[in-house]
């Protein structure tokens, strides 16, 4: 993997996060721009990615609650391993705070990567701003990336 992913305060990075966000969801698939921010950013865990020489491409964050969501990685990063790495790296900050699960709402093109790194579908198939999701968890004990 040619990244550097660290964690990152939301007030310090708050643009550069939302930069890879918005170009993700809202430019690429067509989310609602308002729909993009919430209020739970400023108190969720944000991962940034950064290339080999400084240049953002990717993000994520997990919530209080164990969600993991906002995973973004910018087209021409794609399958460099660079989701699995910030999905591993969000799991091992889980299990830090004593967590013994995780769970997210991946949109269902997405499931099969959940899949590959332990995450189980639950329930059934809603929308979340015009894309279809599924809930999936994973338990922290059984985590295999």
């Amino acid at each position: 993997m040619d990244a550097v992913i660290e964690q990152v305060d939301w007030n310090r990075k708050k643009s550069v996060l939302l930069a890879i966000r918005f170009a993700v969801f809202v430019d690429e698939q067509g989310v609602p721009a308002e729909l993009e921010q919430d209020a739970r950013d400023p108190d969720a865990i944000h991962l940034l990615a950064t290339s080999q020489v400084g240049e953002p491409i990717a993000t994520a964050r997990m919530l209080a609650d164990g969600h993991i969501g906002r995973m973004a990685v910018l087209p021409d990063w794609r399958r460099r391993g660079i989701g699995a790495a910030m999905l591993r790296r969000l799991v091992e900050i889980a299990s830090a705070q004593g967590r013994r699960e995780v769970f997210l709402h991946a949109q269902c093109q997405a499931e099969p990567f959940y899949r590959r790194h332990g995450f189980v579908a639950e329930g059934e198939e809603f929308e979340d701003a015009g894309i279809s999701h599924r809930r999936m968890h994973a338990a922290i004990s059984c985590y295999d990336s």
